[in-house]
């Protein structure tokens, strides 16, 4: 059997996490048997449905590397072939028109909540002959004997009663098909093989069987998963901080890290946390993916990141990086190398943004020193190590990480002091108290100019601490 798997989303936002790990594990699902990925709008929500939505979508799934092999199709564009469904399940007996009105319907769920019934249509239209000259909708002559029985990957084996399924609307009274029907149609017109999907639409797969059958065709198979939990145990939303795809990337997450993360959100392959994306590929199988919900965790989030960005290669960390700088008004052109810079601090960051905030003294002099750290190295005692220090690196012709080590070691020689007397104090006035690597790389990355004037600031500093 040819795997051909699907991903469906409804244009009415953006691409949430959730939706993204859906349409991983379909995609990963139709890479690792060779298969083909569709990608499908269902944009028959007219009112809520925008073009905006659907260009978040496909921007969420570009960035993360989720490429589709056909489409995207859209739903609106395929009206026609809904209405000749609609039309043969009427010329066969197995859907019918229904005028109730709303204010029936509604009386009707509330008589049968009252009773402690479940809500369900009670079939009134469904012998009555309803004209199409008047007001109407379509229903679903759903079978009110036997029962749905299908396998779901994840969930294992589900019996449902057809009599707990009632007549659903297929047609909506403006003419315009509903989710069940679409669904079904194009889930066949387009061969999907299995179907892979978020769990809180269990409630309509026997529905949508029960379409299938009417019109004489087989069921793809199905796999629901279950959803993402926030760390309260509500489910995963707004209230959560970010939960769009797009989100995370301004966020300094890489597509690869975030991908990692998800596919891991409900299914393990032994104790291995990190993944290359032709292991993922190869161990994965919605098969294994765990029935309960799971728990989106932020820190764990990032910790799967900052092994990305320690591992990556550093030029791609770069470029990528060199966007968050550009938010700081920062031109990373204009000061050391960007890679040379990343290569020295992506240690001391989770995060592209955490790695341009800790990375920007390298480019702009900062406005305060850190308090804390400047009263306890920036004293009068340390001006006479900023001054050698100073004008001994002025003095470099030479401007390179060995030069630079020797003029330091060469101070606390000179002075007949330890070196840490030397290297904290200056590594506090080049860089203002921010984290940075050994010191000889942070002075050179930095650069004479930039080290010269900060030295200065370092030294009015302490000079105006002694005459308050």
């Amino acid at each position: 059997m040819s795997i051909r798997t699907r991903f469906a989303p409804s244009p009415t936002g953006y691409l949430h996490i959730g939706g993204a790990r859906t349409a991983l594990f379909a995609w990963l699902y139709a890479r690792k048997h060779g298969g083909k990925f569709v990608l499908r709008i269902e944009d028959t929500d007219l009112e809520r449905s925008t073009e905006e939505s659907v260009n978040a979508i496909l921007e969420g799934m570009a960035w993360m590397g989720l490429d589709y092999d056909e489409g995207p199709f859209y739903q609106t564009h395929r009206f026609d072939r809904y209405e000749e469904v609609i039309q043969q399940l009427l010329d066969d007996g197995k859907a019918y028109r229904c005028s109730c009105s709303k204010e029936r319907i509604d009386k009707l769920r509330e008589e049968q909540m009252a009773a402690k019934e479940k809500p369900r249509y009670d079939g009134r239209c469904r012998n009555l002959n309803v004209s199409a000259d008047e007001p109407h909708v379509i229903r679903f002559s759903n079978p009110q004997e036997g029962e749905v029985v299908f396998d779901d990957l994840v969930r294992g084996l589900i019996t449902v009663q057809n009599k707990e399924l009632d007549d659903l609307i297929i047609k909506r009274t403006d003419g315009s098909p509903t989710y069940n029907l679409s669904v079904v149609v194009d889930d066949h017109d387009m061969k999907i093989s299995h179907v892979i999907r978020g769990d809180d639409h269990i409630n309509n797969t026997p529905r949508q069987i029960n379409i299938l059958k009417a019109m004489g065709h087989e069921a793809p198979t199905y796999a629901h998963v279950p959803m993402i939990l926030g760390e309260d145990g509500a489910r995963l939303s707004k209230r959560h901080g970010a939960t769009s795809v797009v989100d995370y990337r301004e966020m300094g997450y890489l597509p690869e890290a975030l991908m990692n993360y998800l596919v891991r959100l409900g299914w393990s392959a032994g104790d291995q946390e990190l993944f290359t994306l032709d292991e993922m590929i190869s161990l994965f199988d919605v098969a294994d993916v765990n029935k309960a919900p799971s728990t989106f965790n932020t820190e764990k989030l990032q910790w799967i990141n900052h092994q990305y960005l320690k591992e990556d290669d550093a030029s791609r960390i770069a470029q990528l990086l060199s966007v968050h700088l550009g938010n700081l008004d920062i031109d990373p052109s204009e000061g050391p190398k960007l890679e040379d810079v990343v290569i020295a601090q992506r240690e001391r960051a989770q995060t592209l943004l955490e790695l341009a905030e800790v990375c920007q003294f390298y480019y702009r002099d900062f406005e305060e020193f850190d308090e804390k750290m400047a009263k306890k190295q920036l004293r009068p005692v340390a001006t006479e190590v900023l001054k050698a220090a100073q004008a001994d690196l002025n003095a470099l012709e030479n401007w390179n990480i060995e030069a630079i080590h020797d003029v330091i070691h060469g101070v606390a020689e000179k002075l007949k002091v330890k070196m840490g007397k030397v290297g904290t104090p200056l590594r506090v006035a080049v860089t203002g108290g921010a984290p940075s690597p050994s010191l000889d790389l942070t002075v050179y990355l930095i650069g004479k100019e930039a080290c010269d004037r900060r030295i200065n600031k370092a030294l009015k500093y302490i000079a105006n601490r002694a005459e308050s």
